[in-house]
């Protein structure tokens, strides 16, 4: 609910603006490259990240190349601290990071002026999805003297007070296995800035995606072949 109730406020300032501001200037460009930072509501305080490439195919009409890469959770994995003073996820056997690469079009609704205004846009993209089911590894006590570290198993790891921690960074990633899917979304898209030559703003939308068989990210709770999600993306980049 809170998307909806920021995305009504960003398009009633917006058409304030568009109603104050002339048409003067002009705002055309060819190309577009952008970079952003996601969040969403099936990944952590960063989603994900996303590079974008786009050019011009008529006056209101643009495709455009992106990539993103994502962290995908479980709707049901929760943080506890350890005796170390440390975070980890209790239950959780396995990451899925998500690589997206999308091919989409985006719609010109309203334009702003060179150097004032907002410009609204709205955009749809479909693309392959490859995910990496990386291990999720915790440190737990093995015996009262020695400490061992290994991916989560529900049948060992019966108890919260008997796991010390996650694993290192990226510990068992050469344990990956691989999943193939497809992904699409929709968005609305916030444009502003002062020079024509760069632009900041927000993305917001809805995706969902699936894959060809289910990903283990927590073996005690209902998994899942598809996810979906609203989000949000901040992005800055350049026009010519």
């Amino acid at each position: 609910m809170k998307y909806f109730l920021f995305l009504a406020l960003l398009l009633g300032s917006s058409f304030n603006l568009l109603a104050q501001e002339e048409e003067s200037g002009d705002y055309d460009y060819d190309k577009e490259v952008l970079f952003g930072i996601n969040k969403n509501t099936n990944g952590g305080l960063i989603g994900g990240v996303s590079f974008k490439i786009g050019s011009r195919i008529d006056d209101n009409l643009f495709q455009f190349f992106n990539l993103e890469l994502a962290n995908v959770k479980n709707p049901k994995e929760v943080r506890y601290p350890s005796n170390l003073g440390n975070t980890y996820i209790f239950g959780k056997s396995n990451y899925l990071y998500a690589i997206r690469p999308q091919y989409g079009r985006e719609i010109i609704a309203f334009k702003k002026a060179p150097h004032q205004g907002v410009q609204i846009s709205f955009l749809a993209a479909i693309g392959p999805s490859i995910g990496l089911i990386a291990p999720y590894y915790v440190e737990y006590y093995y015996s009262q003297s020695d400490t061992r570290r290994q991916q989560y198993d529900p049948s060992i790891h019966q108890s919260k007070w008997d796991i010390l921690g996650p694993g290192r960074l990226f510990e068992g990633i050469g344990d990956s296995e691989i999943a193939f899917g497809g992904n699409a979304k929709a968005a609305i898209t916030f444009e502003f800035g002062f020079f024509k030559s760069n632009v900041t703003g927000l993305e917001l939308g809805y995706q969902f995606e699936g894959f060809t068989k289910e990903i283990p990210l927590m073996p005690t709770t209902e998994n899942r072949q598809t996810f979906q999600s609203a989000y949000v993306t901040l992005f800055y980049g350049f026009r010519r």
